[in-house]
């Protein structure tokens, strides 16, 4: 008995030091209390946040994005993300955070980033994190937000937004995602927030499941232009069934965005500092 339970502190131990190492630190208690992915997957069509206006755009052919990752606001601290209405202006017609917008879900940790999200003039699409739904949270984005699986149509170019906060999409997800990727034309680009690839063997946060992977892969291969990710906390480009693969470090940390600019031409992106 007592070497079963010396067992079960050693593994919260090392659990702990592998999540504090790998940058999604803190507040690990969470995970445990976090909810269930088949009860925010009913949420598909709930839109809170995000107005009529949002979620059919006309982009043209010729428009910027930028992506972030990991803001991590907690108690109101939000790392200098207010800033980021200095750079969405002109050519930029949205922004979108890649999941861990919050520390841990709390109610006016997600208003605040409503606040800023408000003052950007340009819609701010939202990714669920696995922060954003620890402690039994997921009810405050729900309330305040809505989905967390969602597509946006634009003129010639589509957004999907997964839901992998749980570190998996389900087949439920994918066959929606299946269905709407073979009826889109035009320039698609995909979000979500674990990533698909690690930089090493000892990397432990990505997919649970290899072969959701392996799907997904094969459900982009040659209808995708960029998927992006955040989650790792670590820049890692890769390319595959001539899709882009980009993980996005940590904003919170290095104040770093994704300027992705679109041309009748082709696509190209940079990775810039907010400050």
């Amino acid at each position: 008995m007592v070497k079963n339970i010396t067992k079960v502190i050693l593994f919260l131990i090392i659990l702990y030091g592998l999540v504090f190492l790998s940058g999604c630190r803190n507040d690990i208690l969470g995970l445990f209390t976090s909810n269930d992915l088949d009860e925010r997957l009913k949420e598909r069509d709930n839109f809170i946040f995000l107005k009529p206006e949002d979620r059919s755009l006309s982009f043209g052919t010729d428009y910027s994005f930028i992506v972030l990752a990991e803001t991590h606001i907690e108690d109101g601290n939000t790392h200098g993300l207010e800033k980021l209405k200095d750079v969405t202006n002109g050519s930029v017609k949205f922004a979108i955070i890649l999941g861990d917008i919050t520390q841990n879900g709390a109610e006016h940790d997600i208003n605040k980033f409503k606040e800023i999200a408000g003052t950007l003039g340009v819609p701010c699409y939202p990714v669920i994190g696995n922060h954003d739904i620890f402690f039994g949270n997921w009810k405050n984005w729900k309330e305040h937000i809505g989905s967390t699986s969602y597509k946006i149509d634009g003129d010639g170019t589509t957004l999907f937004i997964l839901d992998s906060a749980n570190s998996f999409f389900g087949k439920e997800q994918l066959d929606w995602l299946q269905r709407e990727i073979n009826n889109t034309q035009g320039r698609v680009f995909v979000f979500t927030h674990s990533n698909l690839f690690v930089t090493g063997p000892v990397d432990m946060q990505q997919l649970n499941d290899t072969r959701e992977r392996a799907r997904l892969m094969s459900i982009l291969r040659n209808r995708c232009d960029i998927m992006f990710m955040g989650h790792s906390h670590t820049r890692l480009i890769n390319e595959a069934g001539n899709v882009i693969y980009i993980n996005i470090e940590d904003f919170r940390k290095s104040k770093t965005y994704c300027l992705v600019s679109v041309k009748p031409s082709g696509i190209t992106y940079e990775f810039k500092k907010l400050f």
